[in-house]
């Protein structure tokens, strides 16, 4: 049983048991939505996602050989080697978990992985299918996170096994019907805790980025707890123009054309409109996340101040 999971398809055999589960999740979501008038669907939204989602999955298929090919390279360089126990298990789980934490945050930090990653946070609807809406182009270097891993001599076979486990409970999390998780909401990524990251609320942005664990975004200052005071928005400022596929997958890659063939550049602004954060501009016209969110918290402050002196 073993080395149906661990083997060489290992993964594929995670996702076809975890198929069936999930699709009966989202069944059992899309009655409530209807028998409770929640409006957490929308057929066209659906489809969308499921597009995506396949798209992703055949680039992952045609990328499988080189990216293992490259993770297998540094296994065999491996620094370490370790005996398959209970420990090395949990280990490969946390390390593959914090990789991914790692990948995540600069997908939201440098412009031409958001425009890679913006295709998931792209629909207005928040349920169980908006975590199939994956960044299409995501397989062309995901790789690259997980290298370093091998390198420590964690197998390659047993790194995505795991990372594919983490995507199945990734998926779980992207639901509005679960508030809260008790005790669990102060170790794991939780719908609430998942919820703020897919929100466009200035208060909420480039928040909670772990997939199994929420105790990175403690560590390393990304955390924020879901507010009652600020009912989550979903999607991206500015929306697109529609949800049709093309221009979900081609979006910011337009405007990032659009923006470094302006005449008159240097090469390194051009460099900069590529990977820079979103929303910097070489004119200083351009805002970031991290420059509104102090506007945010500056303007609130200066409403508490005001309040406590009137």
């Amino acid at each position: 049983m073993m080395d149906y999971f661990l083997g060489e398809n290992g993964l594929e055999n995670v996702y076809a048991w975890s198929v069936p589960l999930l699709a009966t999740v989202i069944l059992a979501e899309m009655i409530y939505s209807h028998v409770s008038e929640a409006k957490l669907y929308n057929g066209k939204d659906v489809a969308t996602s499921v597009l995506l989602a396949l798209m992703n999955f055949g680039l992952d298929f045609i990328m499988k050989v080189f990216a293992m090919g490259v993770m297998f390279f540094f296994y065999n360089h491996r620094l370490f080697s370790w005996e398959f126990n209970i420990w090395y298990w949990l280990i490969c789980f946390v390390v593959t978990d914090f990789a991914y934490f790692v990948l995540h945050y600069v997908d939201h930090h440098s412009r031409a992985f958001w425009a890679v990653h913006i295709t998931h946070h792209s629909s207005e609807y928040f349920n169980l299918t908006t975590g199939f809406r994956s960044p299409v182009l995501q397989p062309l270097y995901r790789y690259l996170y997980f290298s370093p891993l091998a390198f420590l001599g964690f197998n390659p076979w047993h790194i995505m096994v795991v990372y594919a486990i983490g995507q199945v409970y990734g998926t779980w999390v992207h639901t509005q019907t679960v508030k809260s998780m008790g005790i669990l909401e102060y170790i794991l990524v939780t719908p609430s805790h998942h919820r703020v990251h897919h929100a466009c609320n200035i208060k909420y942005l480039d928040r909670n980025m772990g997939m199994c664990l929420i105790i990175w975004d403690k560590i390393f200052g990304t955390f924020e707890k879901e507010d009652p005071n600020v009912p989550v928005k979903y999607g991206i400022y500015p929306k697109m123009p529609d949800n049709k596929p093309d221009t979900v997958l081609f979006y910011e890659w337009r405007k990032i054309w659009k923006d470094i063939k302006q005449p008159n550049l240097k090469f390194s602004d051009r460099i900069n409109y590529l990977f820079n954060s979103p929303g910097w501009r070489h004119d200083g016209t351009g805002k970031t996340v991290r420059q509104y969110q102090r506007e945010h918290l500056e303007k609130k402050n200066r409403k508490l101040m005001h309040k406590k002196s009137a």
